[in-house]
């Protein structure tokens, strides 16, 4: 049988001592915030945990960026990031259970018999799961595309070597961010009452 691929697995662990698109992290603090009152200044911020997340943005951006800070003798810092796009990846079993988002008190709608069978084959255009592997002691996981964060670059380039899980396989990396492209991108179309002649 003739083998296509290389790819045995969907995930792998990398040595680029770089934040890589595809990069899947563990406990991840997310820090919202919110007005208090009229006055613009007066903000409060409330801490959050995110289980996991796995980085979104374009590898040759943060390669760029890496490299950029890195080059001592750079001039320009045109190639630094601001922040880095992530989504959250929640446990399965929350999302199905509708508890996955109960740290930020919101209820959400339990997902079971075909919803729950679409999501896990990637049928449903919002979700995206993720098969666990116990090598990486990685749980079942599901991106819903409806959240998605930026983190500041700094702050994870710090907490990078102690929150590392593993990271997609290129091929199932490039999957998930064409879904996610497509779902951000697709159009809402107006409902139009017409009567049929």
């Amino acid at each position: 049988m003739c083998k296509l691929s290389k790819i045995e697995s969907h995930y792998r662990k990398h040595n680029a001592g770089r934040v890589v698109q595809g990069d899947i992290l563990k406990d991840i603090m997310f820090v919202e915030w919110d007005l208090l009152g009229p006055d613009p200044s007066d903000v409060s911020y409330i801490t959050n945990n995110l289980p996991y997340i796995i980085v979104l943005s374009q590898d040759c951006d943060l390669d760029h960026d890496y490299k950029n800070r890195h080059n001592e003798c750079a001039e320009k810092q045109d190639a630094y990031l601001q922040s880095i796009l992530v989504c959250p990846a929640y446990l399965a079993e929350d999302l199905k259970a509708g508890v996955h988002l109960k740290g930020f008190d919101l209820i959400m709608e339990k997902k079971g018999g075909d919803n729950y069978k679409k999501i896990q084959r990637n049928l449903d255009p919002r979700y995206h799961y993720l098969l666990g592997d116990p090598e990486f002691q990685m749980p079942n996981l599901i991106i819903d595309f409806k959240h998605y964060y930026t983190l500041p670059v700094n702050f994870l380039y710090r907490i990078y070597g102690s929150r590392y899980v593993a990271s997609l396989e290129e091929l199932f990396r490039e999957s998930l961010c064409q879904r996610f492209s497509f779902y951000l991108s697709r159009i809402g179309l107006p409902e139009i009452n017409q009567t049929l002649h």
